[in-house]
């Protein structure tokens, strides 16, 4: 099953400079191309990428590639919200396929570095794909609905530079009283490139403090 592409920052970095992004200019020509069209901001989660594939007849779980190795505390959560015969029954109702990929956040105490603030070991889904096609938000939403389980919450719609500004005056995470790590950033309808990959961004609150405090 597909591993989870790379996503690259909105604004471009260069390496010599303290705090290397500089704001203005945009780290693909797309972005600038598609800079005044509406975007789609979700909340980035401090986690650990985290699959979870159907054939058609199992249920099974990776994390961002095959070889990476996952905490016990989250395998267990896992198999708790999806596994046994009852939600494997669940997903021969929600999908008429087997080519399924739920793609999501490993997040929560002692599942990655900083990641407590979302509480006990927990799941949640930012992406699927079905047959090698990425599925709308409110498809998203809808199969999320179906199984019991988290999504990541859309926080801001805007132009990329309002998106921007938004995260850089940095916002509450929907998870409790701290700051947001990001957001990640698509287009309002799913757009592709020239060579197949994504159009989709990622901007994090963090980038701008590093920047304000070289200032």
């Amino acid at each position: 099953m597909t591993e989870y592409h790379k996503i690259e920052t909105l604004w471009r970095r260069e390496s010599k400079r303290p705090c290397n992004m500089i704001i203005g200019e945009y780290a693909r020509e797309e972005f600038k191309l598609l800079e005044d069209i509406e975007w789609h901001g979700t909340e980035k989660i401090n986690g650990t990428c985290t699959r979870v594939m159907w054939d058609g007849n199992k249920i099974k779980f990776g994390g961002k590639t095959d070889n990476a190795q996952m905490p016990m505390l989250l395998i267990d959560k896992l198999n708790e919200l999806f596994g046994g015969e009852v939600n494997e029954q669940l997903f021969e109702q929600t999908f008429d396929c087997g080519d399924v990929c739920l793609y999501g956040e490993g997040a929560g105490a002692k599942i990655q570095s900083g990641s407590g603030n979302y509480g006990d070991a927990t799941f949640i889904l930012f992406d699927v794909r079905i047959n090698n096609i990425w599925l709308q938000r409110k498809d998203v939403e809808d199969i999320a609905n179906k199984l019991g389980i988290d999504i990541v919450p859309l926080v801001v719609k805007g132009t990329l530079k309002e998106l921007s500004d938004f995260v850089s005056k940095g916002f509450k995470s929907q998870w409790g009283d701290f700051q947001a790590e990001g957001i990640v950033v698509k287009p309002k309808v799913e757009l592709l490139r020239r060579d197949g990959k994504r159009i989709i961004t990622k901007i994090k609150h963090k980038d701008f403090v590093k920047l304000e405090l070289t200032k």
